[in-house]
């Protein structure tokens, strides 16, 4: 087995694929009777250890779909496997949508909140903001419902807890009614979007930008409601997507490998490709893009407050021919939250994230990186590369003994720690 990128392979005993909430609870129990482990496999998209085990590997692909829908309250209850393109789909048909979504969507729900996955917008949290119950499989294999009025406290670890409570089985979640969205991608100036971050923030529903390395434009990305508007999407736009964002992209990064010298040339030839596009669709199909070039990736969250301090930081790092790197560096903003494991815990935050062609030695970049990232109080995604350990969580998350303590509860003899959790959790 190994995730999307390559960077984690391993192997399991088993892999499961059960197809009911009953069935999933059948393997915990005979699971934690027999002493065995389980971690969870969505698509792999992380780019930590956390779906790594030699025991038992549970997928939940074969548990799809929605539960029920309230079209009154817009809430949608969905099985935890259920991938984030099939659902947006499944709400369009029921009228409604998700307020908000990253940038990616071929990942599970339960997957999805789990490691505390984000879009952008200064008027949204994580996607586990979304979130308003849970239900869960735990490690004694009982089913435990959880919600924002039913055992709060065990709610908010278990709205981002890298799999560590349990199977997430169901998800409850506020959705809006469905609308569109208008997208402008532009290439601007990088003074110009550093000085103006405010104001784009305010004056846009979703705004995120891309700087290149070795170059002073970057690549802007905003969105707002476009309920009025026929679509607009044409050939222009799908050559970009597809053709010069990923197959052209693709021969740019094997030339920069094969020939390092040439880095600072396909980051020219990236940025200076960018054209000015309009986009208008239902937003579940305009929030994700495709990615078919394999990559790793670093993102860190840090206060919203520094982030024009840091980005200049990094850049500083980014364009100083001392690593062999060509790909943008996105930057997004997040809303406050009350999220024990969020990165975005007790903070606006602003979320930069780092990125190298996989068949690349990325671990020296993303080392210089991250400590600056830290300088400046930052948290990482859970699902992206870092370094953290225990003593780290515990001074970046003040809740961190609050998880810690419904972890071993619902999860005591530890069926869903795998080495990389242990290490992060302090677990021995």
């Amino acid at each position: 087995m190994r995730n999307w990128s390559g960077s984690v392979q391993w192997q399991p005993t088993q892999v499961l694929k059960p197809d009911s909430e009953q069935s999933i609870q059948e393997i915990v129990q005979k699971a934690a009777e027999n002493k065995q482990s389980i971690r969870l496999i969505g698509t792999g998209h992380s780019f930590t250890r956390l779906c790594e085990t030699n025991e038992i590997l549970m997928s939940l692909d074969n548990y799809q779909g929605l539960i029920s829908v309230d079209k009154d309250k817009m809430m949608a209850k969905v099985k935890g496997g259920t991938k984030l393109h099939y659902l947006g789909e499944l709400l369009y048909a029921e009228g409604l949508a998700m307020e908000n979504l990253g940038d990616i969507d071929v990942q599970s729900i339960a997957g999805t909140i789990s490691t505390g996955t984000h879009g952008t917008g200064t008027a949204f949290g994580t996607i586990s903001t979304q979130v308003k119950a849970l239900k869960f499989v735990n490690g004694r294999g009982e089913i435990i419902s959880c919600s924002e009025l039913e055992n709060k406290e065990l709610f908010k670890a278990a709205q981002v807890s890298m799999g560590a409570l349990g199977v997430i089985t169901e998800v409850s979640l506020q959705c809006v009614p469905a609308y569109k969205l208008e997208l402008w991608n532009r290439q601007e100036s990088l003074e110009e979007v550093l000085g103006s971050i405010s104001e784009r923030n305010e004056q846009n529903r979703n705004f995120e930008f891309y700087c290149f390395p070795y170059s002073n434009r970057v690549w802007t990305k905003s969105s707002n409601k476009a309920d009025a508007q026929a679509d607009k999407d044409n050939i222009i736009n799908t050559l970009t997507e597809y053709v010069l964002e990923n197959y052209a992209f693709k021969v740019l990064c094997e030339l920069a490998r094969f020939f390092p010298s040439q880095n600072k040339a396909v980051s020219k030839i990236s940025v200076s490709s960018i054209p000015t596009l309009k986009k208008v669709k239902h937003s579940h199909k305009v929030y994700a893009t495709k990615r078919l070039v394999r990559f790793n990736e670093m993102e860190y969250n840090i206060p919203a407050e520094v982030h024009g301090e840091v980005i200049k930081e990094v850049l500083k790092v980014v364009s100083s021919g001392k690593y062999p790197v060509h790909f943008p560096i996105e930057n997004r903003f997040v809303r406050a939250d009350d999220i024990y494991m969020s990165p975005a815990y007790g903070r606006d935050s602003a979320y930069i994230a780092c990125h190298m062609y996989n068949k690349k030695d990325c671990k020296p970049f993303f080392k210089e990186l991250e400590e600056i990232f830290k300088a400046y109080g930052g948290r990482p995604h859970w699902g992206k590369m870092n370094t953290f350990s225990a003593e780290d969580v515990r001074n970046a998350y003040p809740e961190f003994d609050t998880f810690l303590k419904h972890r071993k509860e619902q999860d005591p003899n530890g069926v869903f720690l795998n080495d990389y959790l242990r290490g992060l959790f302090g677990v021995k």
